[in-house]
């Protein structure tokens, strides 16, 4: 099972009140760094046990991009109780994105 898309509608619901940490991912189709993350952040999706894996999609969603701050894809923010606990910009290796969680 691959991140779950998310949109602006549904992101206060799926995010910030989840009862547990949510690793979303902000990319775009034309963006060759995210390209390359993808697969590494679809994996931690299939493999995810007390967290949950979400994507956003930066050309439909730019409402998301702006409220946090996002000027640089891929990003990686990691959101526990409502909050921002950890961010990462550009491509890193899947060991990395797993420490983001931590």
């Amino acid at each position: 099972m691959a991140a779950i898309k998310l949109t602006t509608d549904e992101f206060e619901e799926k995010v910030l009140k989840s009862d547990v940490p949510v690793l979303v991912d902000f990319w775009a189709s034309w963006c060759g760094p995210c390209k390359m993350l993808s697969p590494i952040v679809n994996e931690i999706a299939d493999e995810a046990v007390g967290f949950k894996v979400m994507s956003v999609n930066a050309d439909e969603e730019p409402d998301l991009l702006e409220r946090f701050g996002i000027s640089s894809i891929p990003t990686l923010i990691v959101f526990k109780n409502g909050e921002v606990a950890n961010q990462s910009v550009g491509f890193i290796p899947k060991d990395q994105v797993l420490a983001l969680l931590a």
